[in-house]
């Protein structure tokens, strides 16, 4: 999922606000700790349950004068995988779930996006999990495009998307089958990515 999944808004006109115009295309990497990604799926009916990635990376390229986006990667961590309870870690790490001793990463690749207005959009990209490379969608969100106020003080991009994965599809099965677990997983994903000079 995740060197910048998000960043497909990034093709809405940057005259929203702070950016300042570039030359060239310029290279934005994830800020790891301002970033999450995360997922809820439904439990017995009763409610959803957060698991949350904490090892997430990757990069994008976007033109500002020509307002195109490429070379988006996201990758995550398939045992960094955390829902606030240790026995049901260890049960999603495992072969019913993630399978993280032989699929340790998740991935996300996108070449563009669709603007809706100037700061939503959708982003059609590539996400394999278990093995299977599979199309996703995600709806997406621009929030801000600006300089850090502190600390490192580079332009910074904050991005909002959501979208949705049928775990089936990628051959998790496991409690599907009287909707024990829910087979339709909620994607959260909220990001902060750093230009690079």
């Amino acid at each position: 999922m995740r060197r910048s999944v998000l960043a497909a808004v990034l093709f809405f006109p940057a005259a929203h606000g702070a950016a300042p115009a570039m030359a060239d295309p310029a290279t934005y990497v994830i800020d790891p700790e301002h970033t999450v990604v995360a997922l809820m799926v439904d439990h017995l009916g009763y409610a959803k349950t957060l698991l949350q990635f904490t090892d997430v990376s990757g990069s994008f390229v976007y033109d500002d004068e020509t307002q195109t986006l490429s070379d988006v990667t996201a990758t995550v961590g398939a045992d960094s995988i955390e829902s606030f309870s240790e026995r049901r870690d260890g049960h999603v790490r495992g072969k019913d779930f993630l399978d993280v001793a032989t699929f340790p990463e998740i991935t996300f690749t996108a070449d563009g996006g669709t603007p809706a207005s100037d700061t939503t959009g959708t982003v059609e990209g590539t996400l394999t999990l278990l093995g299977q490379s599979l199309p996703m969608e995600l709806e997406v969100t621009l929030n801000k495009i600006a300089p850090y106020p502190f600390l490192h003080q580079k332009e910074t991009i904050g991005v909002s998307a959501r979208g949705t994965i049928t775990r089936s599809d990628f051959g998790m099965t496991y409690a599907v089958e009287g909707g024990i677990v829910g087979d339709t997983v909620d994607v959260l994903i909220e990001v902060e990515a750093l230009r690079e000079d």
